[in-house]
């Protein structure tokens, strides 16, 4: 468990890298331009510095834009993009990571941290995307590379031809009602860093009574506290609004720690797989496209009509 003295700009080292990774992250799934250039800009004055956004979402080129007009030096800034898919050889698979960083940081800009969004693609289309990563952390377009929804397996695999290993991030889903046990205590033994995506759980849980209960005895909101929850435990969770007032308190949780039975509390609320709102990882074997758990495709019915993650 992290330690309860934590701070806005708290960050965690990467594994065999020079640069850390701040501890909490601004999501931007859904968020569309213009909404998402204000939205990472209400995030920066809030003082996140973390934006995590991807390929399939559609706007780097909005984050790029937010992180222009914010006039922040670049070096403060940590920006995390994702490729879900392969190209048809490795060479297209690397102009498509190319195209991020470009929309992110410019023609000679870099990302900080580059995942691969998904294993369901198979076998092939994970090696070429990792392969690819590699080759734009060989040439400094991308700092650190990692993946994201990957069991153990895919991330043992990776082992039969990268280079760069372990992976420096797994993204996964994480809140008290999915806490993945398996894969979490993996990622730890491994030095590997856990990102929490859907950590306030799109807002699903906000009338949950432990929940309202604990965010009542605090006097904070029920995000609050499930964000809080994540950054104690070790991970770095990513919230996700485009509402001014919650980018803002959803940063606020700085000023109170939750006690030991509160995290109990938290804890007890797991449901293993049926908790998931939008994909437990596999740990089972290698056949990552398991019926009804695209992540890809679950994310847009799932939220079509939900702005916070």
């Amino acid at each position: 468990m992290a330690s309860n003295k934590l701070f806005v700009n708290s960050t965690l080292p990467l594994p065999n890298s020079q640069y850390k990774i701040p501890m909490l992250g601004f999501g931007v799934f859904q968020s569309p331009a213009p909404t998402c250039v204000a939205s990472c800009l209400q995030a920066f004055k809030a003082g996140y510095r973390h934006i995590d956004t991807a390929k399939y979402y559609g706007n780097e080129n909005s984050v790029g834009r937010a992180i222009r007009e914010s006039n922040l030096p670049r070096n403060e800034l940590f920006v995390t993009s994702k490729i879900l898919y392969a190209g048809i050889d490795l060479d297209s698979t690397y102009k498509m990571v190319l195209d991020s960083v470009a929309k992110l940081d410019g023609p000679d800009g870099y990302v900080d941290l580059f995942l691969i969004h998904s294993p369901n693609g198979g076998a092939e289309s994970r090696k070429l995307m990792w392969l690819a990563l590699e080759k734009a952390k060989e040439e400094g377009r991308v700092r650190d590379i990692g993946v994201s929804n990957y069991g153990w397996p895919q991330i043992e695999e990776i082992k039969k031809y990268g280079k760069v290993w372990p992976p420096a991030v797994n993204q996964i889903e994480l809140h008290p009602w999915c806490q993945q046990r398996e894969i979490v205590e993996y990622c730890k033994k491994n030095n590997i860093v856990i990102e929490a995506y859907c950590p306030i759980v799109r807002n699903q849980k906000s009338h949950d009574k432990t929940l309202v209960g604990i965010a009542d005895a605090l006097h904070k909101t029920p995000n609050q506290i499930l964000i809080r929850y994540g950054l104690q435990k070790g991970w770095v969770p990513l919230p996700k609004s485009d509402t001014p007032a919650r980018i803002t308190s959803n940063a606020d949780v700085y000023g109170f720690q939750l006690s030991d039975e509160d995290m109990v509390k938290l804890d007890a609320l797991d449901r293993g797989r049926a908790g998931a709102i939008v994909q437990a990882v596999n740990n089972q074997d290698l056949i990552a496209n398991l019926p009804g758990e695209n992540k890809e495709t679950k994310e847009k019915d799932d939220s079509e009509n939900v702005k916070d993650n």
